[in-house]
Order: C-alpha cells, then structure tokens, then sequence
C-alpha cells in the first residue's frame, strides 16, 4: 500500500473486484517458507534449540495448568463477543466480524519513545463489564477507543461510516487521554486504510466485512481453510500485504493477515461443551504461524529461545530505529516464526496460533512486572526492535 498523506481525505478509486479469490492457497504457508530463506540467509538472529526445549515445556506447563485455549479469547474484557453458539444472522455476529476486521485493520505501530504516563493512551472504562476508568496503552488503546465510540452510539465499525472518514474524524475517534503527551502514531496512515478497506467492503461485500466472510464460503464451498482466507484477505486488502522482495525473491509475513483470521478463529471457537464444528474453520487453523511484531520477539528472547548478537543488542539498548525490509528486521520476525513452529512442535495438540496469543499475554504481564518467568533459564529483558510501519 502507498501511504498518500495531504490535506484532503483520500478514497481509493474501485473500478473492478479484486481478483483470485478462488484460487487455491499454496499447501505450506509462504510465510514459513519466508521465514527458511530470511534466516538461513542472513544468519543474523539464531535459534538456541536448548532454550526452545526448555521454554516449550515450560509453555506446556502453563498452558495446561491455567487451561489456557482458544476460547480464553472470550476472556478478554474489552472484547466484543459474538453469541457462544454461532448464529448467522444474530446482530452479534456482523458486529463482532466487523468488529475484529477494523481492529486488524489498525493493529499496528504503538510503541513509544514516552514515559508510560506520557504515552498514548484512551481513557475508558477497564472493560464492557466493568464501570472502573483507566488509561489503555499499547494495543489496547486502540481497542478502548473503538469500544468507547460504540458505547456512544457511534457506529464506528461500520465499513459505511469509516469509508468516508476525514482525518479529523479519525483523531477524534483516537482522542488521547488528558495527561498523553502524544495522539496515535501514523494517524493520516491509519485514517487511509479506514477509507481503503471501507471502500472495497462496501463496493464489493454489501458494506460488511460478514459480506466478505459469506463471499469466502460461497467460494470455497464452506470448505475454505484458514490459509486459503489469509490469501483471500491479501489479495483483496493492499493494506494487508505484509510483503517485501529480497534479492527478487518475494518475502511474505502476512501478521495482520493472519492474525485476521485467528482473531476470527477464536472469538467463534465452539464451546468445549459443545459439539458443532468450527462455522468457518472446520479443519483447524494448524496451517498459520505466529503473527511477526515486536512484541512476541521480545518474549522469544527473554526466554532463551532467541540469540541475538551483541551488535543487535546494541542496536535494541540504543533506541534507534529499525527499518522495515532491512536484514536485521527480517531477521527477528524470520527466526520469531521459525522458533514458534519448533515449539508447536514440540506440544502435542497445540497451533502456532495459541503458542503466539499465549507469548503474547505473556509478555504483556512480564513487561508490567505481574508475573516472572521461572524455573528455565531466561535472559534480561531488552526493549524491543522499533520499526515505525503499518505493517505490525
């Protein structure tokens, strides 16, 4: 995706539907196969198949002892719940997918240089049942402040309202609590996609991202897999296209793509009581890797998963920026896939999928000082690589 910024909004001139729908996703992911290449190539970040094995029993560990699954999604407070038996034309339904797919859409680039004071942040309530007020960082605060336009009554998610967006709207819908010292980063970037998407939904899926999911399963016979909707999302939405080429060799790492569908996966996971398959994703999501960020590296390390050289943890110490596309950059994400599928490996029954939402809240309760990882060797927390794109 170009990244056009100017005074005025920009909307994207749709003239055709967007292509290959049908066309039949490669047996083995390409983000894997990316990921070979990248780090065999560079030989920058390493894996330490000592502290894979280790951290791989730990996470069983912890995965069995809290029960941890995919309908651990539902936990969440600020999610948006669809109803625990899928219904098609439930209300719940169109606005959970449209819900996830705007969330998706913007789910990138919030780390900061600020204090945690200072940084962006929404103000809202701690969750849909929970009246409390705190401040949401990271993640989150892109959450809170779709979920607190909602609560006013501001249909935010729906492709008919943020297609026709201005910038100001945006900022609005993003406005920072009183003591941030910083909005959004890359708000004209994130108004545009809000625009693009919006436009492609309501041009060619009947202005809701369910259209989309009707469109995927008419087209697959309701027999899609979860990789063949990762393709279908990319080849529709050029804000997607996690991609870059490196010595003329396409490179893909699809995060938001993936974790699109995941997302999906998740939130209408049967049940265990229950014993209807998955409405989408009959045949599981085992072909998906991990979603590459910064944040699921930065736990890879710590637990002695990862091995950077001290040139990198120089780089990491230092604060400086790492650009998109560079070797260093492909690097982190390219191992970060590769050791997350060598713990799946290892963990009978487990996706790559719940091995990255697990790290993840992981790391989210590490970096807030709630828990500390023991009983296997770890390494000191260092910052995580920064790379300013809207690609994660």
């Amino acid at each position: 995706m170009s990244t056009v910024v100017s005074d005025e909004p920009t909307s994207p001139q749709i003239t055709e539907k967007p292509s290959a729908l049908v066309d039949e996703a490669p047996a083995v992911n390409p983000v894997v196969t990316s990921a070979e290449y990248v780090y065999n190539k560079y030989h920058i970040v390493q894996l330490n198949p000592i502290g894979i094995a280790a951290a791989a029993e730990h996470i069983q560990r912890d995965i069995e002892r809290t029960a941890y699954s995919p309908c651990t999604w539902r936990t969440h407070p600020l999610h948006l719940l669809p109803p625990e038996v899928y219904a098609r034309d439930d209300p719940r339904t169109k606005a959970t997918l449209d819900w996830i797919f705007l969330v998706s859409s913007l789910n990138f680039s919030f780390w900061s240089d600020r204090a945690a004071r200072e940084r962006f942040g929404v103000a809202w309530r701690r969750g849909w049942a929970d009246e409390r007020r705190t401040v949401h960082t990271g993640y989150w605060s892109l959450v809170a402040a779709l979920d607190r336009a909602l609560e006013t009554g501001r249909p935010v998610i729906d492709p008919r309202v943020y297609s026709s967006m201005t910038d100001e709207d945006v900022q609005v819908l993003f406005a920072q609590a009183p003591n941030c010292q910083e909005g959004i980063p890359l708000p004209a970037e994130r108004a545009e996609i809000m625009r693009e998407n919006g436009n492609i939904l309501c041009t060619f899926f009947g202005g809701s991202f369910q259209g989309f999911m009707d469109e995927f399963q008419r087209a697959y016979d309701g027999r899609g897999t979860a990789l063949q909707m990762v393709q279908m999302v990319v080849d529709t939405f050029p804000s997607f296209r996690d991609e870059v080429w490196a010595d003329g060799r396409q490179i893909c790492f699809w995060k938001r793509a993936q974790i699109l569908v995941a997302e999906i996966w998740a939130a209408f996971h049967p049940l265990p009581e229950a014993k209807e398959a998955h409405p989408f994703f009959p045949q599981g999501i085992h072909q998906l890797t991990m979603f590459a960020d910064y944040r699921v590296p930065q736990i890879l390390h710590h637990l002695n998963i990862l091995t950077y050289p001290p040139a990198l943890e120089a780089v990491l110490r230092s604060g400086n920026d790492i650009a998109y596309g560079s070797p260093i950059e492909m690097s982190i994400r390219a191992a970060s896939i590769l050791a997350v599928e060598a713990i799946r490996d290892r963990i009978p029954g487990i996706s790559s999928v719940l091995v990255d939402f697990f790290l993840w809240d992981l790391a989210k309760r590490v970096e807030a000082g709630e828990e500390v990882v023991e009983g296997i060797a770890t390494q000191n927390v260092l910052p995580a690589h920064r790379t300013r794109s809207i690609w994660y």
